[in-house]
């Protein structure tokens, strides 16, 4: 059972930027594909990026491309979202997931996931 912490968020302006964090522990970490998704006020819980085992490779969704980084350092047991030119749009809480499977860029293939972090962007 792997147990997900999330932190880093916070309230910023928009433009601004965000360093979350998800430390892991009780699995092994490097066996997880893990993600981050995000759900507002009133909406679906989202997809916002995922990264591979070893972190050779990201996916991310459309609406933050070029501005959010997905990395992770399986030595640290934790995978992190660098958030770049905020915009009002981005205020969520932020979930960390993890997933035993190869490839996950949807909710229901993520098996694992953290209490979440909120994020606020003024505009």
């Amino acid at each position: 059972q792997v147990r997900l912490v999330e932190s880093g968020g916070g309230l910023v302006q928009a433009g601004g930027s965000l360093r979350l964090s998800c430390a892991a522990s009780g699995g092994t970490f490097n066996s997880y594909v893990m993600g981050w998704f995000r759900q507002a006020p009133g909406k679906e819980r989202a997809f916002v990026a995922t990264v591979t085992r070893t972190g050779g490779r990201q996916n991310y969704a459309d609406s933050v491309k070029g501005r959010f980084t997905i990395s992770r350092d399986n030595a640290k047991n934790t995978v992190y979202l660098q958030m770049n030119s905020l915009k009002p749009d981005d205020t969520a809480v932020y979930y960390c997931a993890a997933s035993e499977r190869l490839i996950a860029t949807m909710r229901g293939e993520y098996d694992y996931w953290g209490q979440g972090t909120q994020v606020t962007v003024s505009s």
